[in-house]
């Protein structure tokens, strides 16, 4: 499972053209991409466990702890107006470049199945 950091130009896209560019999103079959700042101590105890997440086949994980770019208040009155969403961390899940969901921060189990979830086959 990857898990990298994105650049300035991927939150320059994301304010210019509403979302993160298709790099981002068709990554991978999964994607997540996590928005924070540095202070955050959610994101402290998220960023423990994702370094040993067990990997998820076909899914990557892109972080940016975005108060330290150049671009901060752009991006930061983006999420909160644009995507309604003032709170950190602040996760948006993806499918196949697809938007399935988001989160905030939420312990590893449940990010796991957000990031993956299994079709439910019991019909149930």
């Amino acid at each position: 499972m990857e898990y990298n950091e994105l650049k300035e130009s991927h939150l320059e896209a994301a304010v210019r053209e509403g979302d993160f560019p298709a790099e981002i999103r068709v990554a991978g079959r999964h994607v997540a991409v996590i928005m924070t700042q540095d202070w955050c101590p959610q994101w402290r105890q998220m960023r423990g466990w994702l370094t040993g997440l067990n990997p998820v086949p076909g899914a990557y994980i892109f972080y940016t702890e975005y108060n330290r770019a150049l671009c901060f208040d752009r991006f930061r009155v983006h999420k909160e107006k644009v995507w309604q969403n003032g709170q950190i961390p602040y996760v948006r899940y993806y499918r196949e470049g697809e938007l399935i969901g988001v989160s905030n921060y939420v312990p590893e189990d449940i990010f796991r199945k957000k990031l993956s979830p299994e079709p439910d086959i019991t019909g149930t």
